[in-house]
């Protein structure tokens, strides 16, 4: 593997802490008091019910390259809605995911359910920018924050009253964000390395004994046919996040009755 490509996720954050700079100049407004869908509960189910599907509006990445160039987030986001997502997750990043903070709000007004940016936030100011763009619920990536860090990026999501999918990839990583004073509801395990791209499929099955009963689970990342939603199921999540594998078909909202069904 190129050094490029194992060290991508310390080259998105470089970019990032730019964007941030920028943003310093830029003087946020105040993020408006509104109430928000909960991403908590849109995801949470009982054994035996259903699996929930966190669908994604993705466009590119890394590691896949042009996923669906050019497509109208809206219109997606209003088919998978349509087809039963729980929630909706929206990726940001432009320069890595052809993603904009601009198709939040949109696709928060199309939509009844929760949406989610994913993006790599490492400062409060990016919350902040969530909040005002529509944003219900933000992502933070451990393995993208320190300890305290990611406890300062936690106090800011909830004093915003958003709330944070807490996104691991190791028993490590889970330990470090299950050891803070608040520990996170909702906890999004990764199969996709971010620093290799290598998968691993047991990672859930692995995370899901080490969390308390009322954390939401959510497993993430090479998940493309419902015997994966099964199997993630089985292992105790309550929802899957899905993007590649539904961006990629000629309906997304018909990919996502089939893993549904």
């Amino acid at each position: 593997m190129s050094k490029a490509r194992a060290d991508i996720l310390e080259e998105i954050l470089a970019v990032k802490r730019e964007e941030i700079a920028a943003l310093k100049i830029q003087a946020l407004a105040e993020a408006p008091h509104r109430a928000h869908r909960s991403l908590r509960a849109a995801l949470y189910r009982d054994p035996g019910d259903p699996m929930n599907v966190l669908s994604e509006v993705k466009r590119a990445s890394p590691s896949a390259g042009p996923i669906r160039a050019g497509a109208d987030p809206v219109a997606i986001a209003r088919e998978y809605a349509d087809a039963g997502a729980a929630a909706i997750s929206v990726l940001t990043d432009r320069q890595f995911f052809d993603g904009d903070i601009a198709f939040l709000q949109p696709c928060h007004d199309a939509v009844s359910v929760p949406i989610l940016r994913k993006d790599f936030l490492i400062d409060p100011l990016q919350v902040q920018e969530a909040a005002l763009h529509g944003a219900d619920a933000v992502l933070l990536i451990v393995a993208a924050l320190s300890p305290p860090e990611l406890e300062t990026m936690m106090s800011a999501v909830a004093e915003l009253g958003l709330e944070a999918l807490v996104e691991v990839h190791t028993l490590e990583e889970l330990d470090v964000a299950m050891s803070l004073p608040k520990p996170p509801t909702i906890v999004g395990v990764n199969h996709r390395d971010l620093r290799t791209f290598t998968i691993d499929m047991t990672l859930t099955e692995q995370v899901a004994k080490r969390v308390p009963s009322d954390v939401v689970l959510v497993a993430e990342s090479g998940i493309r046919t419902a015997d994966d939603v099964h199997r993630m199921r089985d292992a105790g999540a309550h929802a899957v996040l899905v993007g590649e594998h539904l961006m990629r078909a000629a309906s997304p909202g018909a990919a996502l009755r089939e893993l549904l069904a």
